[in-house]
């Protein structure tokens, strides 16, 4: 045990999107996913509870897809977690955790006896699922399927149901546990019901994309420098090592500074072709 100074860089987003069937879910969450490799979807995987629909959208590239089958227990999900870490996913798209909590209120109503007691045979199962998800040491993207939900309101001395709005099937709490959840309607469009990072507070309505995706990327990085005072780093780069990381750790900027990055790069190696060739001649002498 230590203290330890908190380093953004460390930060891995733990989110959620939820939506009715056919809304985007899952599409949505490979494009985030995109965004936050910098397009290496080699280290993103799905785990697939959804009949095997992680596949409809191999043309955006090369993920990687773990099918589970039914019973969908929050067991085989942590399982499924621990051999993507393993295997070094970046990204992890839980795909739906719905089917986790429809499985456990199943569970639920086979058990015997106090249906209020049971609980404390079904609660640890999920909370040791959550648990996975906040201490995994990737980014993690969960699906959640929502339905109507209504409440009770009289008029006229009669119960009325009224609309209001749409619930997701997880646990009445479970976005408590994210830092960003985004909610999508029917036409894919999606606003953010819960935002710890403020990227999209004030965002209103909009369509997923790849950039939302780099967008949480570098908040996860903690980037926070200005384009002229990182093109002052890149000329302070003494190594095509360090030159590499801070490209990979600003991709907010690396279309704008693109041929700046391009020429330290080309002198940087023209730097170390001189040096070997140096080295060379004093070894002949």
């Amino acid at each position: 045990m230590q203290l330890e100074k908190a380093k953004k860089s460390r930060a891995k987003i733990k989110m959620a999107l939820q939506g009715s069937s056919g809304s985007g879910k899952s599409l949505g969450a490979l494009l985030i996913s995109k965004g936050l490799t910098n397009n290496n979807l080699s280290k993103v995987a799905v785990v697939c509870s959804e009949n095997g629909s992680a596949n409809l959208y191999a043309s955006l590239g090369p993920y990687n897809v773990v099918s589970l089958k039914p019973p969908y227990t929050p067991e085989k999900f942590e399982s499924a977690i621990d051999l993507c870490i393993k295997k070094g996913m970046e990204v992890i798209v839980l795909d739906s955790i719905s089917m986790i909590w429809e499985e456990l209120l199943d569970y639920h109503s086979k058990l015997a006896g106090n249906s209020f007691t049971n609980w404390n045979k079904v609660t640890p199962r999920q909370n040791s699922f959550i648990n996975k998800v906040l201490q995994a040491d990737a980014h993690i993207i969960a699906t959640m399927r929502t339905k109507q939900d209504y409440v009770l309101n009289q008029k006229d001395g009669k119960y009325i149901p009224e609309k209001v709005g749409l619930k997701a099937i997880q646990r009445n709490d479970v976005d408590y546990e994210f830092t960003l959840v985004f909610d999508i309607d029917n036409k894919h469009n999606s606003h953010s019901s819960k935002d710890r990072t403020g990227l999209f507070s004030n965002a209103g309505y909009f369509k997923i994309t790849e950039r939302t995706g780099s967008k949480i990327l570098e908040w996860c990085l903690g980037n926070t420098l200005s384009k002229e005072d990182l093109n002052v780093k890149i000329n302070e780069a003494l190594s095509l090592s360090e030159l590499t990381k801070i490209y990979n750790d600003n991709p907010k900027h690396q279309k704008t500074l693109n041929a700046e990055f391009v020429a330290k790069k080309q002198q940087l190696e023209q730097l170390t072709n001189l040096k070997n060739i140096s080295n060379g001649n004093h070894t002949s002498n």
